[in-house]
């Protein structure tokens, strides 16, 4: 049978079949011995977890006796019999997994995104009519092997479904799971089973999905899933195995193993144009050209050369995805691009690429990401990317790109949402045309040789101003042509970052992460006021520069900043009270500046290390070890009227400890409540 009309014959039987097992009261009443089973699983539950469905089953005549009329319970209208069980995402909490033997004919069993306990090797041991079994995204434990053994004894095989991701299952998949021929799905990933594949695991003919991803697998790939005609999804990822896989599936994922060598010299004919991912392993050697025809093409992060022959001898007309980045290579990037013109995310970080940008790259028009950081490239940026209309990030940082910061950018690419020019040779002035980027979130410029004032228009910059409508991640949603059918892709972006002095990546929250750096560059005069109205920053680094001036007074109004550098500047006056206003302030450096004055007391500022104010020499007061002079004559006072304890001198003591106490619990609340940003890695 063909893949797609198997499939549709899989949705024809949930579209028809499962609607008339729905029909409910039957007409010969419920099962008693069901019933019991079911009360059963609802007294093992942690009482405050109970969701409204299991709270609302009955235990008594007056309390909705028939299971039958229960929430989420679907009994067959000819035998009364349970046949579906639909307790998905209830939040439910306990270790009743053992009642269900008596539910001869359940055949839809879905208790997935729970936090259930307990062992299932035994649960369903008379569940020979089970279709579907959904226990994936719990904290189910037991011995994989046995569970297998006991489905495998079944004698009529009807089980298509089996979803038992992110539990912790252990033990290593026996051969015996070949026996369950009738499988169409089988999804184990997020668990702890080991050792080999089995080689019987293609005797299931009929299954068109296979995830393992995130076990503790090893050995090499078995030849026999090569020969599994009808798998479309194949995720075999983050684990220990080494071989290649040759298959046409529409997915494969072998990333996060031991893939050594060069792939395969032999052509794989694909029916479609599939989504493949070979990163994070060590493969090596040229890339082969048939591995264009994919729609989606991740080889990051591998020991890949010879990308010329790859870029300028195919036709890749369905490549959205492109991802050479990690392959350490020394050589020119090649300038034909022409041809990927349907191209939206394209990475080649880390890599040794030398000489200029490639100018082609300008024809890639429906680009949306363009991730060049940490190689050699020298000159411009190539004016011809201002073609690239769609482009949202932009991350060239860690480059030797030189010339003045081009104009065009805030011109001709409107919908830019990150740029990052870190750490190359940009010299001049900050281009005023910046400022018409409205829906930039993070905006980095820092370590460069850009002189000149701050521009003061930075309030046009709204995506920045908001303080509201942040989303955790950028993502890219796009459509990809896998051969037979458009279908809908997304892509959730990642940018590195420098977050407390450390260098890290952002992804799930990157959306979050809304800053601003200029930091080491040559800029003078003083800090716009303007800044004052970039609400929504979370991040500000402005130091290592020549600016001059005061802190402005009203820089509390950035009540969502957790990050704020001016170190190393010529800033001078005293640190203003309204830093007060920003509790969730975890991160501060005002040190190497000419700060006068107290540091405001009963704040969080008392709780920062005395590095954050360190080299301003007339700064004074807690955390520092220098005393202000007020607090000298304080002193002085204190110990010579000793009989004023009890009144004036008693009333500054409390009221000092009382705002420290206040100021620390802010501090805690706000350093506490700080976001966790770092992430890396991503599930395919």
């Amino acid at each position: 049978m063909a893949i797609v009309d198997l499939r549709r014959c899989f949705k024809l039987w949930y579209a028809f079949v499962v609607p008339l097992l729905h029909m409910s009261p039957s007409i010969n009443g419920y099962i008693e011995r069901e019933r019991q089973a079911l009360l059963a699983f609802k007294q093992g539950l942690v009482v405050d977890t109970r969701s409204q469905i299991v709270s609302t089953w009955g235990t008594s005549e007056g309390q909705n006796k028939d299971c039958c009329t229960w929430k989420g319970v679907y009994c067959s209208n000819q035998t009364g019999q349970v046949v579906e069980l639909q307790l998905g995402s209830q939040s439910l909490q306990g270790s009743a997994m053992d009642v269900w033997g008596n539910m001869s004919s359940l055949a839809v069993f879905n208790l997935t995104d729970n936090q259930l306990e307990g062992d299932i090797t035994n649960s369903f041991s008379e569940l020979c009519s089970l279709r579907s079994l959904g226990l994936s995204n719990n904290n189910l434990s037991g011995e994989f092997p046995k569970f297998v053994q006991i489905l495998s004894k079944c004698s009529q095989k009807k089980l298509e479904g089996l979803y038992l991701s992110n539990n912790q299952l252990s033990g290593e998949i026996p051969e015996s799971i070949g026996q369950i021929s009738s499988l169409i799905e089988l999804s184990l990933y997020g668990n702890q089973l080991s050792r080999r594949i089995p080689t019987s695991i293609g005797q299931m003919q009929l299954l068109t999905r296979l995830s393992l991803y995130e076990n503790r697998l090893s050995g090499r790939i078995p030849e026999s899933i090569g020969q599994m005609s009808n798998l479309v999804y194949i995720n075999l990822g983050k684990n220990s195995l080494e071989g290649v896989l040759s298959h046409t599936a529409v997915l494969i994922n072998l990333s996060h193993n031991q893939i050594r060598g060069t792939f395969p010299s032999s052509t794989m004919e694909f029916a479609y144009s599939p989504k493949l991912n070979f990163s994070w392993n060590q493969l090596e050697g040229p890339i082969p050209s048939f591995l264009s025809k994919s729609s989606s093409l991740d080889l990051s992060s591998n020991k890949l050369s010879g990308f010329f022959s790859f870029l300028c001898g195919i036709k890749a007309s369905n490549l959205t995805l492109l991802d050479l980045s990690g392959n350490h290579v020394s050589e020119e990037l090649p300038d034909c691009w022409t041809h990927l013109e349907n191209l939206v995310i394209l990475d080649f970080c880390g890599n040794g690429f030398l000489g200029k940008i490639p100018t082609t790259l300008g024809n890639l028009y429906s680009l949306e990401t363009l991730k060049f950081k940490h190689n050699r490239f020298v000159g411009e940026l190539p004016s011809s990317l201002m073609n690239c209309k769609h482009l949202k990030v932009i991350d060239a940082a860690e480059n030797q790109l030189s010339g003045l910061i081009p104009g065009w950018l805030g011109f001709e690419l409107p919908k830019l949402v990150i740029l990052i020019l870190r750490s190359n040779r940009f010299y001049g002035r900050i281009p005023l045309q910046l400022c018409n980027l409205t829906h930039v979130q993070i905006l980095d410029l820092s370590i460069n040789n850009i002189s000149g004032t701050i521009p003061k228009c930075l309030s046009n910059l709204t995506a920045l101003v908001d303080k509201g409508h942040s989303i955790l991640t950028i993502t890219h949603h796009y459509a990809s042509d896998f051969g037979n059918g458009l279908f809908s892709e997304s892509y959730d972006d990642a940018a590195t970052l420098i977050w407390k002095g450390i260098m890290s990546e952002y992804k799930s929250t990157l959306g979050l992460v809304k800053s601003f750096y200029l930091s080491s560059n040559q800029l003078t005069g003083e800090i716009p006021k303007e800044i004052i109205h970039l609400g929504g920053l979370v991040s500000l680094n402005l130091s290592r520069n020549q600016l001059i001036g005061q802190i402005n007074p009203d820089i509390g109004k950035l009540e969502l900043l957790q990050s704020l550098d001016l170190s190393r500047n010529q800033i001078d006056g005293r640190i203003p009270t309204s830093l007060f206003q920003i509790y969730g302030l975890g991160d501060l450096d005002l040190s190497n500046n000419n700060l006068s004055g107290n540091i405001p007391m009963g704040s969080q500022l008392q709780n920062f290390d005395p590095s954050a104010f360190a080299e301003n020499p007339l700064l004074c007061g807690l955390p520092l070890q220098r005393m202000c002079d007020q607090e000298k004559e304080k002193g002085s006072v204190q110990q010579t009227g000793l009989g004023n304890q009890d009144h004036e001198g008693g009333l500054v003591t409390r009221g000092f400890y009382i705002s420290m106490g206040l100021g620390f619990a802010f501090g805690f609340w706000g350093v506490s409540g700080t976001l966790m940003f770092h992430e890396s890695g991503r599930s395919t």
